[in-house]
Parts: structure tokens; C-alpha cells; sequence
């Protein structure tokens, strides 16, 4: 089956674009959601990706639909093909003209390689133009500082550097409290939290 994966960053862009791409390239079903790329904890990619199965194609028009963290995109793909699916990225070279599965495998991954660190720079420098945004903000005195999601004192928060503590997963801890390990690994570093 074809899996189609759209998004877009904010709740004003739209995703009617995409699913016109999807439409005309046959795609079967499709996932879509409004969130930043850089987000791990999107309910649509994680809902595509327990969905696909061995065999399954996954589309997305552009490789930064997926993600645009170099390692998040790194654990995505990988989960993709630990299902047993493949990627297909409609806006990279077309590959159809190679017949030997393997080498058009071999050359699709070094085209997504190449794409990822582009995705990767294209996002570091958004980074550095907001971080220098934000220090003429603060030298301004107009800067209020982003909002975190869980406070220390939060319960859930809590749980989980007790489970931490505890010795359990980081998977198992995302399992029980929710709280996406990516997520639950930074506040761990933030409040610097270890094992006993």
C-alpha cells in the first residue's frame, strides 16, 4: 500500500498541495497534521508509522516533510525500514529507469544522505538567525522567553526520573508516562538527572 505522510508548520499554512501530489501519484491513505518538523512527538507520524507494514510504500513530497533534524529524520527512516517499508521522496531524482533492486535502493539512500544534510544545514542557519533575532530581542528588553512544557514539580515529570532512577527504559518510560524520550532525555539533562 501507499502511506502518505503531509504536514505543514503552522495551523495557517495549508496541506491541500500535498494531498493534490498524493492524489495523482495513487497514494492509498494518507496522514497529515499542522506541526513543526523539529517535533518528535507528532500524533500523525506516529500513527503512520505504526500503521505501515512489510511491503508498504511511504510517500511524502518532500524529505523535510518528515523532519528537519538530521537525527530525528535518521530515526524515522529507520523506523520505516524496521517495518519492512520503503521511502519514496517525490521530489528526488526519479529512480524507475533502474531495474536491479539493489542498486536502486544503494542510490535512493544516497539521495536522501545528501538531502538530509541539506535539511540539516537549511535548519541550522534558521537557528542561528533566530538565536541572533533573539539576542537583539533581549538587548531590547522585548524578549519573553519560549515556554517549557512540563515543570519540575509536575507529576508526569516526576514519574518518570522516578522510573529513570529506578533503572527502567527510556522506551518503557515513554510507554508508561507518555512522555516522548527525546523529550524526557532533555529534561533529564536540563535538571541533571541520573541513576543512582
Amino acid at each position: 500500500m501507499k502511506v502518505g505522510y503531509a504536514r505543514v508548520s503552522s495551523k495557517d499554512q495549508k496541506l491541500e498541495r500535498q494531498f493534490e501530489i498524493f492524489k495523482s501519484e495513487c497514494v492509498e491513505k494518507v496522514f497529515s497534521e499542522k506541526m513543526q518538523g523539529d517535533n518528535p512527538e507528532r500524533p500523525a507520524l506516529n500513527e503512520m508509522l505504526n500503521f505501515i507494514r512489510e511491503g508498504d510504500i511511504v510517500v511524502v513530497t518532500e524529505l523535510d516533510r518528515l523532519a528537519r533534524n538530521n537525527e530525528l529524520l535518521t530515526d524515522i527512516i529507520s523506523e520505516i525500514h524496521k517495518k519492512g517499508a520503503t521511502l519514496d521522496v517525490l521530489n528526488l531524482p526519479t529512480l524507475k529507469g533502474i531495474e536491479d533492486d539493489n542498486l536502486r535502493r544503494l542510490i535512493n539512500n544516497l539521495i536522501i544522505e545528501i538531502y538530509k544534510y541539506q535539511a540539516e544545514a537549511e535548519r541550522l542557519k534558521i537557528k542561528e538567525r533566530q538565536a541572533q533575532g533573539i539576542e537583539i530581542a533581549k538587548r531590547e528588553g522585548r524578549y519573553k522567553g519560549g515556554k517549557l512544557k512540563y515543570s519540575f514539580n509536575e507529576p508526569k515529570l516526576q514519574h518518570a526520573f522516578k522510573l529513570y532512577r529506578d533503572g527502567e527504559t527510556e522506551n518503557r518510560i515513554e510507554e508508561i508516562t507518555g512522555i516522548n524520550r527525546r523529550t524526557f532525555r532533555r529534561y533529564r539533562e536540563r535538571y541533571n538527572i541520573e541513576r543512582e
